[in-house]
């Protein structure tokens, strides 16, 4: 088995002058700083006082399952001689907060758009997207089921 080590630096940015003294007088923003890449500013989800126009967790968390489906789908797609020229996707997370604030996604829809060749094999273009699970980081940690409602476009 080989082992992979990920690494993220979160830096809180919130910081109003008094730290967290009182629970209004610090904002919850962060930047996400990886050595050599750009910083991502990011918020709370707006439900709960963040900013609206910054990257929230869940934001994240449904991107990169998007993501890496989306980067294995290719790879699947091209060993299978599935010819792809165009990818899109609008995920869905789907999630319920406690009475206490607690909260979990409790599902996930990928709607990926995909754009293939003319004569493609339709099944077959299908059916990768659930052997997808079997090999995902993301799609392989996350506890919670994931759909796929994908749509194809022929080029």
């Amino acid at each position: 088995m080989k082992t992979h080590v990920f690494r993220a630096k979160i830096v809180w940015t919130g910081n109003l002058g008094q730290g967290n003294k009182t629970y209004k007088g610090y904002e919850r923003s962060w930047e996400v700083r990886t050595e050599g890449k750009p910083v991502i500013a990011c918020s709370n989800d707006p439900l709960l006082g963040g900013d609206p126009s910054l990257h929230n967790p869940e934001d994240m968390l449904i991107a990169a399952l998007s993501a890496c489906h989306m980067l294995w789908y290719l790879h699947l797609a091209h060993q299978a001689g599935v010819l792809v020229s165009g990818y899109e996707d609008d995920p869905l997370g789907h999630g319920e907060s406690a009475p206490t604030g607690a909260g979990r996604f409790v599902g996930a829809t990928l709607r990926p758009r995909i754009t293939v060749a003319a004569g493609t094999d339709m099944a077959r273009a299908e059916a990768l997207h659930h052997e997808i699970a079997q090999v995902c980081f993301i799609a392989r940690s996350v506890n919670f089921p994931v759909r796929y409602e994908a749509r194809y476009e022929i080029a």
